[in-house]
Order: structure tokens, then C-alpha cells, then sequence
């Protein structure tokens, strides 16, 4: 069916009508929290147990407001005739938040998930200066991070999951086959070769 022209502008206006009747809400913060998405980019929040000083997000960050500093220590060998190794040691991470433009960049390089979106907003500072926050601040921040989105249900398993379980299923049945088969040997199989005696002559 063809609509009959001005169509597109009768429903345009019908918008327009429907919104100016309804009524206007104003939510009165500070005393009431604002109800935010839960994809808000507020700050970063650093699960520091997981950073490794690979240094990939200051080097992406295209404001290089993240300031990293770190130090080598010697990890003993983990077993006799093993030879030692060296690690990286946070000491600094900050990142300076009147230079950041919250592009997610740092947060999309990081292999190892130590960075994060937090939805915390409140942090206005009086002096420029203070917008750098150091680590500390980062990792409080850190447990105000929602948790993930549950997965579509016809969403496909992550492949790191599907690999774990073919690998137990694997396990568990080859651990299943070798039970079966002891259970099904006889007796005498299962004791061994009956000794034999010795040729005449020998002891």
C-alpha cells in the first residue's frame, strides 16, 4: 500500500505531540543518584593484580595521560637445577583524567584485563592538579565496576571454555574406558602369571 503523501509529517508531529504532553521529571541530584547505564564511562578502575607491566596502554593512549613506573625482581627457580627469572613490579600507575578523553583505547589493548570502565563520575576536583590519580584511587574504584552482562542464550560458548570441556570429557572418558577394562580382566589376569617351577636340577 503507497502512503498518501505528507504521511512521514503527520507522524513526525505525532512524536512531537506525544512528548510535549508528557510530564517533565527532574531528578533532583545530589539527592537522588542518577540511574546510569550500565556501559557508563566514568573512570578506569585497575585490577592491579592483573597488570604486567607490559606498558601497551601508555603506549596507546593517543593523550598519554597514563604514567607507569615499575622495577625487575628476581624470581627464584621454582625447582632444583632450574635457573631463575625476572619479573616486572608495579610501582606507579596513574593516569591523568583533565588530559584523558575516555576513548576506551587503554581498556581495549590490555591482554590481561586489568582495566576496566567504572560508572563513579564523582570525582571533581578544585585544582587541575588533583585529577591525576595514582593506583590507590584506581583500585577503589575498581570494585564499583558492574558485573558483566549474562551471555545470550544463543550466543555460542566462548571457545576457551569449549576447548576446557572437550579436554575433561576427553580425560574423563579415557579414565572411564581404563576402569572398565580392570573391571572386565579376570582374575587370573589380574594377579598375574602363575609362577612356574623351576627344571629339575635347579633350585
Amino acid at each position: 500500500m503507497t502512503p498518501f503523501p505528507g504521511s512521514g509529517l503527520a507522524k513526525g508531529l505525532a512524536v512531537t505531540l506525544r512528548t510535549m504532553t508528557k510530564k517533565t521529571v527532574t531528578e533532583q541530584y545530589p539527592d537522588t543518584q542518577p540511574d546510569l547505564p550500565p556501559r557508563t564511562r566514568g573512570v578506569i578502575g585497575l585490577f592491579e593484580e592483573n597488570c604486567t607491566v607490559c606498558m601497551l596502554c601508555a603506549r596507546e593512549c593517543p593523550d598519554w595521560c597514563i604514567y607507569i613506573d615499575s622495577h625487575k625482581e628476581t624470581v627464584p627457580a621454582a625447582a632444583p637445577g632450574g635457573r631463575e627469572r625476572s619479573r616486572n613490579v608495579l610501582d606507579r600507575f596513574a593516569i591523568d583524567f583533565s588530559l584523558c578523553m575516555y576513548c576506551g583505547i587503554c581498556i581495549e589493548v590490555c591482554p590481561f584485563d586489568a582495566l576496566f570502565w567504572s560508572p563513579e563520575f564523582e570525582y571533581a576536583e578544585t585544582d587541575i592538579h588533583e585529577l591525576t590519580h595514582e593506583r590507590d584511587k584506581l583500585r577503589e574504584w575498581m570494585w564499583t565496576v558492574p558485573a558483566p552482562p549474562a551471555l545470550d542464550p544463543g550466543a555460542e560458548e566462548p571457545k576457551e571454555i569449549a576447548a576446557a570441556r572437550k579436554s575433561a570429557e576427553k580425560l574423563a572418558a579415557t579414565q572411564a574406558a581404563a576402569q572398565a577394562a580392570e573391571v572386565g580382566r579376570p582374575e587370573s589376569e589380574a594377579a598375574g602369571p602363575e609362577p612356574t617351577e623351576p627344571p629339575e636340577g635347579q633350585s
